[in-house]
């Protein structure tokens, strides 16, 4: 799996009920998958708030990760999320916003895989 990316992520809607499916970026640190993005409010955390059940859909390697959610909460976390993540995707030490912000603002969750063996992938066997 990349260091960082985009992946796509499906929740359950906190109010409807409904499944709910967006794009997002991720990062790795300290070996955990970790969603993150600029400061700001965000639909899909609101939704983990509620309902921290979800699926991971990865496009590489291409498969689907049934995870848990938890938001990271402890500045000195928050602090080293945004730093790998402003180290490893320079596009967010770009935009106009500091460390600080990121560490008091931005979403950020771990995602820990809820399947024995962790993962479904979604490609064919190959027959031959």
């Amino acid at each position: 799996m990349p260091p960082t990316g985009t992946c796509y992520l499906s929740t359950v809607g906190r109010r409807s009920g409904e499944p709910r499916r967006v794009e997002v970026w991720y990062v790795i640190v300290d070996e955990q998958i970790v969603l993150t993005g600029t400061p700001g409010a965000r639909h899909w955390l609101a939704n983990l708030r509620e309902h921290a059940d979800a699926v991971l859909q990865l496009r590489v390697p291409d498969r689907d990760l049934a995870v848990k959610a938890e938001e990271v909460t402890d500045r000195g976390k928050r602090r080293r999320v945004a730093q790998e993540a402003w180290r490893l995707q320079p596009w967010y030490a770009e935009q106009p916003f500091s460390i600080e912000d990121w560490v008091a603002n931005s979403p950020m969750v771990v995602l820990t895989s809820t399947r024995a063996g962790g993962s479904q992938d979604r490609t064919p066997p190959d027959d031959g």
